[in-house]
């Protein structure tokens, strides 16, 4: 039996039904794991960019010191990179931001599922 579910492009999804009527990624008892793995992917690919960025740093360093390029278009490549470098900075806290965020809204719905405490900032 197919997936029930319906992808963000409007069309039903292809993946076989796992779990009663949906796939492992569209179950609704698998959204906190999904969103477990999300973030530490989303970790991962910011970690391989900035390895990648430092690489192509270090190759440009000596591709200057041994002549193979010119300051002046060394000095263009380092300011490309420091753009880039503040990018994945930005992209970094922006997910801190919300993996806070979603930590925060949990602890509030647990506390009232308890029946106690105040949202915060309400």
């Amino acid at each position: 039996m197919r997936c029930n579910a319906i992808t963000s492009g409007g069309s039903r999804c292809k993946l076989d039904a796992t779990s009663g009527s949906y796939c492992w990624s569209h179950a609704p008892e698998n959204a906190e794991e999904r969103k477990r793995r999300a973030r530490r992917g989303g970790k991962a690919r910011g970690a391989s960019e900035l390895s990648e960025i430092k690489r192509e740093i270090r190759a440009v360093v000596t591709d200057v010191l041994e002549g193979r390029v010119e300051r002046g278009v060394g000095a263009v490549a380092f300011q490309g990179f420091n753009s880039l470098l503040k990018a994945v900075e930005v992209e970094r806290r922006i997910r801190d931001q919300e993996e806070i965020e979603a930590r925060i809204e949990a602890l509030e719905r647990d506390a009232e599922g308890r029946g106690g405490g105040r949202r915060w900032g309400a």
